[in-house]
């Protein structure tokens, strides 16, 4: 569709809105032809479903309060608040960015496609070293979310008994996934009403209850104290963490383009609203929190490393009152888990039809009947059962977890971004959801630092490992098939 078949519409400030003279949005036939794939996703998916379906990766209880004993680390109230107002301003130059690329390109290849597709030279290499780091990085943080809910001080179980609970929870996900699909939505659309209501119940209690003490407002989001890291000037940025690895994984709503009519502007208001939406909820769930923290020395004692339910514990005076509202951050990592599961493997599946993956045609296959990739959704649950039995039970290998998801997420964003952003920015420009030049460049070269900067954040020596084997997969792979017969995604002129 050229630019000159086009008019503008406003869409909001700084954002320009496209849309086809006479049409209002792209026909599915239009979709196929242009970028090359044929229909084989029910598009049952609208803006809204998109919307909650992020927000419910995101899990904000859940992505801020598993990894805050880092932010505890970096010096309490000020790191946890205000960390959290520069990591919603850094995350969402990332997702306005991708934003752009997914209404160039509204498939389900993300990344992978998008670098095939904006590069001038390279195209196959990369568009293979994206995809495959876009693979782990889904396989990675989906992972994270099961292999978290698991943990709490007061239940003691033996590693057996805990690899038991998390493949019980991989195989309730699996179920949900494959056979209640047309479901999914309203699942979302529950998941976004039961988080807010999770966020409002914690409020209350925590605000009313104080059994450690409530803070002043200055000490509630300024209180600073860099003796528990040993980072010196470094240590903030330990804090940030946590709200970071809250919305690391944004983009894998991409991979839904394909399952939602009009992807080229739903997607990308969905990307673009997720962080402002989440972030505004957020602040109803950390302020409480920094408002009664108990003392900073007794939260680094928590056991296993997982300070919200000693903070739950402490705050609320007793066991049950902290279990309970543990209990509502469980539920909501469940629904995280369905959530973040489901766009993993249609990344598999969109990935595994250009070829470049062990047995690409057993994973890019869609269950007719069903109307899922089967396949792809029995990979991701044997590659996160695999992955459970390191150190099953070890805040280390959450830790690895956590740092190879997050930072191979945002290196499979970050490769797209610079190539647009070098070759001037020729193909998002005629995207029908743009920032425009000057605004677009600008967010680009802010999301690039980011990412620059949350690359070298999430190096943790317990990552290497992971991300030497998944190379190693992905590099002996070429060497004896892809080198020869992987060609990358159809070449396309974009939406």
């Amino acid at each position: 569709m050229a630019a000159d078949d086009q008019s503008e519409k406003p869409g909001g400030e700084g954002v320009r809105v496209l849309e086809q003279q006479h049409k209002g949005s792209v026909t599915e036939g239009e979709l196929e032809t242009v970028l090359g794939y044929k229909t084989e996703m029910a598009r049952n998916r609208s803006l809204w479903t998109l919307l909650f379906q992020s927000l419910a990766i995101a899990a904000i209880p859940y992505g801020m309060g598993s990894p805050l004993i880092s932010a505890i680390y970096g010096g309490g109230q000020l790191s946890i608040f205000l960390g959290w107002i520069i990591i919603l301003v850094l995350d969402e130059s990332i997702a306005l960015s991708l934003g752009e690329l997914a209404s160039r390109y509204p498939t389900s290849g993300g990344p992978s496609y998008w670098s095939f597709q904006v590069a001038p030279k390279y195209k196959v290499a990369l568009a293979y070293i994206t995809g495959w780091v876009w693979l782990i990085g889904n396989w990675t943080i989906t992972l994270s979310g099961a292999y978290c809910s698991m943990y709490h001080p007061d239940f003691l179980m033996s590693d057996w008994q805990l690899l038991l609970v998390f493949y019980a929870l991989c195989l309730f996900t699996f179920v949900i996934c494959t056979f209640f699909n047309k479901y999914l939505p309203m699942v979302d659309t529950i998941c976004a009403g039961f988080t807010a209501l999770s966020i409002v119940i914690i409020l209350i209690a925590l605000s009313v209850s104080a059994a450690s003490g409530r803070h002043s407002a200055a000490y509630t989001l300024g209180h600073y104290d860099t003796s528990f890291a040993g980072y010196g000037s470094f240590t903030f940025f330990i804090g940030l963490l946590p709200s970071a690895y809250t919305f690391s994984a944004i983009g894998m709503i991409s991979a839904m383009a394909e399952e939602c009519a009009d992807p080229a502007v739903k997607v990308p208001w969905a990307l673009s609203l997720c962080v402002p939406i989440g972030g505004f909820a957020g602040f109803f769930f950390i302020i409480p929190i920094c408002a009664t923290l108990p003392p900073l020395a007794d939260v680094i004692l928590a056991p296993v490393g997982q300070a919200l339910p000693y903070i739950f514990h402490t705050v609320m005076g007793s066991p049950e009152g902290g279990l309970g509202l543990i209990f509502l951050v469980l539920v909501i990592t469940l629904f995280c888990s369905i959530s973040i599961t489901v766009a993993a493997s249609r990344c598999t599946w969109a990935f595994a039809r250009d070829d470049p993956i062990p047995f690409a045609k057993i994973w890019a296959k869609v269950d007719e009947r069903l109307g899922v990739p089967v396949n792809s959704l029995a990979l991701v649950t044997v590659v996160q059962m695999l992955l459970g039995l390191i150190n099953l039970g070890s805040s280390s290998a959450f830790t690895a977890f956590v740092s190879v998801g997050v930072q191979a997420l945002a290196l499979a964003y970050g490769i797209p971004i610079a190539i647009s952003l070098f070759c001037g920015r020729k193909e998002v420009n005629k995207a029908r959801w743009n920032l425009g030049q000057t605004l677009g460049t600008i967010v680009n070269v802010l999301a690039l630092v980011w990412i620059a900067f949350e690359l070298v954040l999430f190096s943790m020596p317990t990552a290497l490992p992971v991300l030497i084997g998944f190379g190693a997969i992905a590099a002996l792979w070429y060497a004896v098939y892809s080198r020869t017969s992987y060609k990358g995604p159809p070449a396309s002129e974009g939406l």
